[in-house]
């Protein structure tokens, strides 16, 4: 693929033409008490006050961010690159504070990925594609959704991970779905999921396993929807011979357990969808003459 040069320069940096300043960004309560502050906030002098709280508030990474780095050498990965991880064990963590932090942490990360996809032509292509992404980040021209700028980016740039959270990629190598071995070496970069359920109780795709899986997209960022109508409605009969509780009794616990969670682990809501189908029997939906319902967690 040929990246043809449209706002930046070859050999200059991508933001050499644009002009940043230093800002405030934070959140009160209605009494007044602060909820969120950060005083140094870097961003495009274009940005309203409005896109500057929200980078800052909902898209900086908070915590885990070495205060100095060192690259990793890579076989057969340009030099620019080459991912960072910390300096050293005991080198200080901080937050992101720069909005540039974001921008080049977005763009390396897909660089990366493509290069190593075999999308890029060349590595001039490749760094092409860099800085003019880089630019267009910072000019608003291009954005990504929600869990993009929470999670992209952050292994290549820092080095951050943790445990597998029972994510699964596709290896571009093989073509082949792959369970991920860490938390952000590939991350969960998707708006939104549409879910199934099954009409049973612990075993998995059941109710229960829903819950784990709604919580494991809404900790990175992303929506969720599903479809209820497999469920059985209140009062039908168990196979134990008791009488199911309904579905209206499931989702509220649904909606508690999406109402614990911030949405990325900072301080957006969850958002999630309930729906059946317009078919179903009025017992199966208790009564409900309504084929959908939306619940927006805040």
């Amino acid at each position: 693929m040929k990246i043809d040069r449209q706002f930046t320069k070859a050999g200059q940096d991508a933001y050499a033409d644009l002009e940043f300043v230093t800002t405030q960004s934070e959140i009160r309560n209605p009494d007044g008490t602060v909820v969120f502050q950060l005083d140094a906030v870097e961003v495009p002098a274009s940005w309203s006050q409005v896109a500057s709280d929200v980078i800052a508030q909902k898209y900086f990474r908070k915590a885990g961010i070495p205060v100095e780095l060192k690259k990793v050498r890579e076989k057969d990965v340009p030099e620019f690159l080459w991912r960072s991880v910390p300096k050293s064990d005991d080198t200080p963590k901080v937050g992101e504070t720069s909005s540039k932090q974001v921008f080049d942490r977005l763009a390396g990360a897909w660089a990366d990925w493509g290069w190593k996809g075999g999308y890029f032509t060349t590595e001039e292509d490749a760094r092409a594609y860099y800085d003019e992404m880089r630019f267009m980040l910072a000019t608003q021209m291009a954005a990504p959704n929600s869990p993009q700028w929470f999670n992209t980016g952050l292994h290549w740039a820092y080095g951050i991970d943790g445990p597998s959270q029972g994510h699964h990629y596709v290896d571009y190598k093989t073509g082949k779905l792959v369970k991920s071995a860490s938390a952000y070496e590939h991350p969960q970069p998707h708006a939104c999921f549409i879910q199934s359920v099954d009409d049973d109780l612990v075993n998995e795709g059941g109710i229960m396993d829903l819950w784990v899986r709604e919580a494991r997209l809404f900790k990175y960022g992303s929506g969720t929807g599903t479809n209820f109508s497999n469920l059985r409605g209140e009062g039908e009969a168990l196979s134990g011979g008791g009488k199911s509780s309904g579905l209206m009794g499931f989702l509220k616990i649904g909606d508690r357990a999406a109402g614990a969670i911030k949405s990325g682990g900072t301080t957006a809501p969850t958002s999630r969808a309930s729906f059946w189908s317009a078919t179903s029997s009025p017992t199966r939906v208790e009564g409900s003459t309504s084929g959908f319902v939306l619940t927006n967690t805040v």
